[in-house]
């Protein structure tokens, strides 16, 4: 990952947050959120390429990434809502273009119906969105963190190289695996992990998927079809909620659309966000 360097600390209620923008400020800003178990890290093929046309904003939530992670620490979609919604006021983005991935549109729908975010325009791509989400294997280590807490260093990486691995269809690259797997590893990584899959509750997409009817900004919902962890009717589901949503397949993707087809999902992005650009 030392391609891909986030240069900057924003102090959070959750925690120190790692945070970078790409292309010239003042273009218009785009944000990006990333999912779990991942990081800003996802989006660097479509970071740069949006950062042709707009200030391009990314972020590792705390807890991810190159953010700070600690015992105790509140990692919860509740939270990184709250943190998302600090974070636009420090960079003074009353209403971007916002652009999130898996657990990141949660957050992002969450500050928005919930904290009075306001975006220009927003784009799902295979979010966390619609009851029930969780794997078996994700809600298995959920109910007994503090035991997989404890596993040896090299069967703990073996099982979070599994389980990332299972986000792509085709495959990611080895350099691809090991960037995303490094940030989980050591004593501080191991228990980061396992931390983030106990907080993440079902509840909190339940507060807010019934007032998905509520949203009136221009929505975009993406979907890789081949994703195995929320299944593609899903993208189907959660666009028929919400009012004058569009549903964009994309096929030979898996759950990790942005490694899986970064070209076809970067084009679909700039067709979208061009519609609601102000540059």
């Amino acid at each position: 990952m030392s391609e891909w360097q986030l240069t900057r600390t924003f102090r959070s209620t959750s925690g120190d947050v790692r945070w970078d923008s790409l292309g010239q400020p003042g273009q218009d800003p785009v944000v990006l959120l990333h999912g779990t178990p991942f990081s800003s890290y996802v989006w660097r093929a479509v970071a740069r390429s949006l950062a042709r046309r707009h200030q391009v904003f990314v972020w590792d939530m705390p807890g991810y990434g190159a953010s700070e992670k600690y015992a105790g620490q509140d990692v919860s979609l509740a939270a990184q809502g709250k943190v998302f919604t600090e974070l636009l006021a420090h960079w003074g983005l009353e209403e971007p273009l916002v652009v999130a991935h898996d657990f990141g549109g949660a957050v992002s729908l969450r500050a928005h119906l919930l904290h009075g975010a306001h975006y220009r325009a927003l784009a799902l791509v295979d979010p966390v969105a619609l009851a029930p989400w969780g794997s078996p294997f994700f809600r298995l280590v959920g109910e007994h963190s503090e035991v997989f807490e404890q596993l040896p260093p090299a069967l703990h990486r073996a099982l979070v190289r599994e389980y990332i691995s299972s986000a792509s269809s085709p495959g990611l690259h080895p350099a691809v695996l090991e960037g995303l797997v490094r940030p989980w590893l050591g004593d501080v990584g191991q228990a980061a992990f396992y931390r983030q899959i106990a907080q993440a509750d079902q509840l909190y997409t339940d507060e807010v998927q019934d007032r998905y009817g509520e949203i009136g900004i221009p929505v975009l919902v993406c979907w890789g079809q081949d994703d195995t962890w929320i299944p593609a009717e899903k993208g189907s589901e959660l666009a028929a909620r919400i009012p004058g949503a569009r549903l964009e397949p994309i096929s030979g993707a898996g759950h990790l659309v942005q490694e899986d087809a970064p070209a076809e999902l970067t084009a679909v992005l700039i067709s979208f966000l061009k519609q609601y650009s102000r540059s």
